[in-house]
């Protein structure tokens, strides 16, 4: 993409910020690499709210990947992108929420000290990149999109430590399954958010 200059660049074709992108590659690469720390993890520790946040962590880099793809096109496609994202935001959720009632009826207990260590892990890595990104929280739907999904997860690793807590506590998996349920509602409304955004975006483009 061309450089611009002052008012040289048009509407349709925004000057892209290059610590912004330089933000989602990190972001990207934080992401892919706790997506393999957390299912190996989870399936060791059977852990749902582990295992739920390791498809988090795959379904972020998917989108960090998709926003570096389109911070050269025009906003109206940035826009079509992040109503895209909210749907998968919202799919994701819904699936947290199937599995958890998977593990319900199974009754599985997970281990605490797993759980405990790799949520700790994967809360530096995400509150990490969600300072990364949090000057970029008020751009379009998409820049809005990738910051809801960065605060979403560091919410999420705090849950799944309180929730390594309750395990060891009680011996239970209901702490586990709480937490779960949290983060499935969390994607839910976080997609709801998304959707309008990009939805008054491209009635407006």
């Amino acid at each position: 993409m061309p450089d611009c200059c002052n008012s040289s660049c048009s509407a349709e074709n925004p000057p892209v910020d290059p610590r912004y992108r330089r933000v989602l590659w990190i972001a990207l690469f934080a992401n892919a690499g706790m997506f393999i720390v957390e299912l190996a993890g989870g399936w060791q520790a059977g852990s749902v709210s582990l295992l739920a946040d390791a498809v988090d962590f795959f379904g972020d880099a998917a989108n960090y990947g998709l926003s570096l793809f389109v911070l050269a096109l025009a906003p109206v496609w940035r826009s079509r992108t992040a109503f895209i994202k909210g749907l998968t935001m919202g799919g994701y959720g819904l699936f947290i929420l199937a599995v958890t009632a998977m593990h319900l009826a199974k009754g599985v207990v997970p281990e605490a000290s797993t759980m405990g260590l790799i949520g700790f892990l994967a809360l530096i890595v995400n509150v990490s990149v969600a300072i990364l990104l949090y000057a970029f929280r008020n751009g379009d739907a998409n820049m809005r999109s990738v910051w809801l999904c960065s605060r979403n997860d560091a919410i999420g690793n705090i849950a799944v430590m309180l929730a390594a807590l309750g395990v060891f506590g009680t011996g239970s998996g209901w702490p586990d399954l709480g937490v779960a349920t949290i983060m499935g509602l969390l994607g839910v409304t976080a997609a709801r958010t998304v959707v309008r955004h990009a939805y008054t975006e491209l009635k407006t483009a």
